[in-house]
């Protein structure tokens, strides 16, 4: 359940990073200025929602069931995962508290394909989310493939962890709809307590990944 747990909480800490949530906030606002009626923005929204949920989900589960695949690396990883997880989960801590910067560049794409793809209902909604969840920043790549990977590959019910991170992920994005489309007027003072929040739940979690990555080197040498 501990697991199932952080997949949710990287999820949600992926979603209102800094990198993503200003792609979210941009799409969403932009897809709701070119419809009129506020249930076609929602649905809109709830489609670029599944489309990252989807793109998350599929990413992992294809990663995990590759490794878990080839029976000389699961085996390798059955063996020595645990012992890795430890190192791997300081290392990512200490990215988390800012101690460590990466400069990772996703793809993008052009400003015509996104006005096309805004402009084409639900269906281009969720082609938009689904490519802008694939254009990792360093954060939610450090928080995917350096955290949610290697946390499935050690756990019993891995192939499960990446669509709860996904779904994790397409909540706070169908949050920001709803209210866009609803007219709230406080939206865009929530978004700056997200963005505050952001930064000392970062900062929280990556402390409890070093502090349960040490937990786990110990474990190991004693």
């Amino acid at each position: 359940m501990f697991v199932v747990f952080t997949a949710f909480w990287l999820g949600i800490l992926t979603s209102i990073s800094p990198c993503p949530l200003a792609t979210n906030i941009a799409s969403v606002t932009f897809i709701s200025k070119k419809i009129a009626h506020p249930k076609f923005v929602i649905i809109s929204g709830l489609f670029y929602s599944i489309g990252r949920m989807l793109a998350y989900s599929v990413v992992g589960f294809i990663v995990i069931k590759s490794f878990m695949g080839v029976p000389a690396i699961a085996n390798l990883l059955q063996k020595y995962m645990n012992m890795a997880l430890g190192p791997i989960l300081i290392l990512i801590g200490i990215f988390l508290i800012d101690v460590i910067k990466l400069n990772i560049k996703g793809f993008s794409i052009s400003k015509d394909k996104f006005e096309k793809l805004s402009n084409s209902g639900a269906l281009g909604s969720f082609v938009l989310g689904f490519i802008f969840a694939l254009s990792f920043c360093p954060v939610s790549a450090a928080l995917f493939f350096g955290s949610l990977i290697p946390l499935s590959l050690s756990s019993n019910i891995g192939a499960v962890l990446p669509f709860v991170y996904g779904f994790a992920t397409g909540l706070p994005v169908l949050a920001f709809a709803v209210l866009t489309a609803l007219g709230v007027k406080a939206v865009s003072s929530w978004i700056n307590k997200a963005s505050k929040l952001e930064l000392y739940a970062r900062r929280i979690t990556g402390a409890v990944f070093i502090i349960v990555g040490i937990y786990y080197v110990a474990i190991i040498f004693s």
